[in-house]
């Protein structure tokens, strides 16, 4: 069942970024060839006006052939027709409505369980050395860690994590009062469960609390920030070599994920909402790796759309479009390339 959750909840956000720039194109009377859901050959088709709408029967891609885009064009309402910031909201639009889904799903599963953990401590661990005036006490709401604003018990957890369990500077707020530490040695330590068993934790306890509906939209926003700032992190990782490319996962790899995260749940509804939430990460990934300016997608459109910009203001004539066609095309082969690597990569850790 989540296998079948998750190769449904791939194909709606794949509709929806394809559906945001569609809809920005019409929006700006710019003309649409093709709008496709799926990659490979054609299920079903439909010509309606000047737009052909098909299915096919891969359901890992798709793609919206606006008139114009890859190259010059002598159609009046060709994409490259169009002043630069009409074909930006174009290029941006299916982005933001991949952030949006993800909002979305995030109010929803807030709505469906309205809790929330902000970053205040309600207890320690028995034990815990650094309680007290001089340290941390309970009602301490933690508002940075390591420079990093802090927003949510889930915030905490990740920058905490980043530390390498080294001494952290921590900001709380007491009593309305700013209290700074640094290298503070809030680490993982070992400690006895109320079992008697050795546990290793970091020794703070934080409860959840009741939402209405302002913290509910708000709490929302925070998972979308907390998605964000887990894609920063892992893409920082990526280029400072603590992880590598055998580390990234296809659509394979995530159906997989998002399989073994229901499975794992302690029921049906509580593996519903670990799926779900994960799919909103997933929704505000897709958004994030698609503005990355590089050739092929979205972002390095508008990268290389700014550039030759600035080459035609500089040399003050046209540079031929075809060059940034190719351009992107090699990006493509490359790009498709990589999926194929990493999706072997997938298939190989299933087995």
């Amino acid at each position: 069942m989540y296998i079948a959750i998750a190769i449904i909840a791939f194909g709606i956000l794949i509709g929806v970024h394809e559906l945001g720039h569609f809809a920005t194109a019409k929006l700006f009377k710019i003309k649409v060839n093709e709008f496709s859901l799926g990659m490979g050959p054609t299920i079903f088709k439909k010509q309606r006006g000047e737009t052909l709408y098909s299915l096919r029967c891969l359901p890992i891609g798709g793609f919206c052939a606006i008139e114009g885009e890859d190259g010059d064009s002598e159609d009046d309402r060709a994409f490259t027709a169009k002043p630069i910031w009409m074909r930006t909201a174009v290029l941006l639009a299916g982005s933001l409505s991949n952030f949006i889904i993800g909002f979305i799903i995030a109010l929803l599963l807030n709505i469906f369980v309205p809790y929330g953990t902000p970053p205040v401590i309600t207890g320690f661990i028995d034990g815990f050395p650094l309680q007290g005036e001089s340290g941390l006490m309970e009602g301490d709401r933690i508002v940075a860690l390591g420079g990093r604003r802090v927003n949510t018990y889930n915030e905490f957890n990740l920058f905490l994590s980043l530390e390498n369990n080294e001494p952290v500077d921590l900001t709380v707020k007491r009593d309305g009062r700013i209290i700074e530490y640094k290298d503070l040695p809030l680490i993982l330590r070992e400690y006895t469960d109320e079992n008697g068993n050795p546990v290793t934790r970091y020794g703070l306890f934080f409860n959840s609390e009741k939402l209405d509906l302002p913290g509910m939209i708000k709490y929302s926003w925070y998972d979308c920030c907390y998605f964000v700032k887990l894609v920063r992190y892992s893409l920082g990782a990526l280029l400072n070599g603590t992880a590598g490319i055998k580390d990234l996962s296809g659509p394979v790899g995530v159906v997989s994920a998002i399989n073994d995260v229901g499975r794992q749940a302690a029921g049906l509804g509580a593996g519903l909402i670990q799926v779900f939430y994960f799919i909103a990460f997933i929704a505000v990934n897709l958004a994030l790796m698609n503005m990355l300016p590089l050739p092929a997608l979205d972002g390095g459109r508008i990268f290389f759309m700014f550039v030759f910009a600035l080459i035609e203001l500089i040399i003050r004539r046209r540079p031929d479009r075809r060059i940034e066609g190719y351009i992107h095309a090699a990006g493509l082969v490359l790009l498709l390339g990589l999926m194929a690597y990493v999706m072997l990569n997938d298939i190989i850790k299933l087995f």
